[in-house]
C-alpha cells in the first residue's frame, strides 16, 4: 500500500462524490493505524456562500464528516479489497467533539486520525484537526462496515 492517496484513489475507496467528498488526499498512512487527511478549504467550497455570508466558516458537522471520510478511507485502504467490496462505512457515534477555532477559507485543514480499536465490523477512532499547527477541532467517533444494498 502506498503511503499517500490522491483524490482519485480515494474515490476508488469511498462512495462519496462532489460536493460531499471533502478529503483531497490521505498521507502518512500507517496501515489500519493512522493517517493525515488533507481538506483544502477554499472560497469555492460549497458551504462558503451560505455559512456565513461575509464571514465564511467551515461548519463543525462538516469537519466531523471529514474525520469520518478519512477514517473510512484509512480502513478501506488497509483491508483486503475483496473484504471491502460492496461494503459501506457508516458513522455510528461521535463523542467528545470540540470545536476550538473557526476554520475559514483558503486554508489547508489537516486531520490527524488514529484507529483506536476494532471489534468485528465496528471501529473506533480519534482525531484532531489542525491549520498551520493550530488545533481547530478534535473528536472521537465509531463507525461500522455494512453490506451495500444491491
Amino acid at each position: 500500500m502506498s503511503n499517500k492517496l490522491n483524490k482519485e484513489q480515494i474515490k476508488n475507496l469511498l462512495p462519496h462524490r462532489e460536493p460531499m467528498l471533502l478529503i483531497d488526499e490521505l498521507t502518512n498512512i500507517i496501515k489500519l493505524k493512522s493517517a493525515t487527511a488533507i481538506v483544502n478549504v477554499t472560497k469555492d467550497s460549497f458551504f462558503v456562500q451560505g455559512h456565513f455570508p461575509g464571514e465564511p466558516v467551515m461548519p463543525g458537522v462538516l469537519i466531523v464528516e471529514a474525520f469520518g471520510q478519512a477514517a473510512a478511507a484509512l480502513t478501506a485502504a488497509g483491508i483486503d479489497k475483496s473484504t471491502y467490496e460492496n461494503k459501506l462505512v457508516f458513522l455510528m457515534t461521535v463523542d467528545k467533539a470540540r470545536f476550538r477555532n473557526p476554520v475559514i477559507p483558503d486554508c489547508k485543514l489537516e486531520l490527524n486520525i488514529e484507529a483506536v480499536r476494532s471489534h468485528g465490523r465496528v471501529w473506533k477512532y480519534k482525531g484532531e484537526a489542525l491549520v498551520e499547527g493550530r488545533k481547530m477541532a478534535d473528536a472521537q467517533w465509531a463507525a461500522t462496515i455494512v453490506d451495500r444494498k444491491k
